[in-house]
């Protein structure tokens, strides 16, 4: 297997990896400059030249897997019988430089309800390297020439038409997966909101609405839903940065993107 194949499969899976690359060589050394190997939790793919340098490279690799926000980082590494290695000597007499890249995973997001709001934050959370869920009851937003816009997206972009039951999505997602409520039913909102607050795993919980609306919803979550009132602080409404207040689609849709964004980066890095 390729080296940009295991990435593919690690980023498929949702597992975090390490890119381990060959940066520099001086003088002789088992492999060239640019070779690579990516290292994951359990399995490895491709080879660096193997003995001391893989080894303590995989090493290495593996301890960024479990640390949160891991920064790429340099490895140097004398090929010679005068240095004492963890992993037996290689005397090949040269000097290789590795580069470790850790490989994320990406976050997901699913918008429940593709309307003018949904589209226009559709638009904007495209453009990042993001599983990006789009989930309507309607078939109509849904069509290839209403989600033109996402044609060139970066993001994996999974669409799902849901007639009946919307919140069963909910155990499709990913786990770790952002959640934003924002459909054209408030019954469907109100079902989304039980679902989400009943399933495991999930990121945060966003609700799109008025104080009144989240008043009338608190009261059935709680009386008919069986919601203790400290769970009910899992849903975030209203949504987006609270100081920005414009009201048209695409502010609402930049306010709401901006505060996911914010969110991923001081969040953890997520694992399944």
């Amino acid at each position: 297997m390729t080296w940009v194949t295991a990435v593919a499969r690690l980023r498929d899976r949702r597992e975090l990896g390490v890119l381990v690359t060959v940066a520099t060589v001086r003088g002789h050394a088992p492999r060239r400059a640019g070779a690579k190997m990516v290292v994951g939790q359990f399995d490895t793919w491709g080879s660096i030249g193997g003995g001391n340098v893989e080894a303590v490279a995989v090493e290495r690799a593996r301890e960024l897997i479990t640390r949160t926000h891991a920064e790429p980082e340099l490895m140097e590494f004398a090929l010679n019988d005068k240095v004492t290695n963890r992993h037996g000597a290689q005397c090949c007499g040269g000097t290789v430089t590795v580069l470790l890249e850790p490989l994320p995973v990406r976050p997901a997001v699913a918008i429940f309800g593709v309307g003018h709001v949904g589209l226009e934050l559709a638009r904007i959370l495209a453009r990042q390297d993001l599983d990006l869920h789009l989930i309507d009851s309607r078939p109509e937003v849904l069509t290839r020439d209403r989600l033109a816009p996402l044609a060139d997206a970066i993001a994996r972009i999974h669409t799902h038409h849901t007639p009946l039951l919307p919140e069963q999505v909910l155990d499709q997602l990913p786990p770790g997966a952002h959640i934003l409520i924002m459909t054209h039913d408030h019954a469907e909102d109100a079902a989304l909101c039980d679902a989400a607050l009943r399933a495991d795993g999930l990121g945060t919980i966003g609700l799109i609405g008025s104080p009144a609306k989240w008043a009338r919803f608190r009261k059935r979550l709680t009386t008919e839903g069986g919601h203790p009132r400290e769970a009910l602080g899992r849903i975030k409404t209203p949504i987006g940065l609270t100081d920005i207040t414009g009201k048209e689609p695409a502010v609402i849709a930049v306010s709401v993107a901006a505060d996911l964004l914010r969110t991923f980066e001081l969040g953890a890095r997520t694992t399944d």
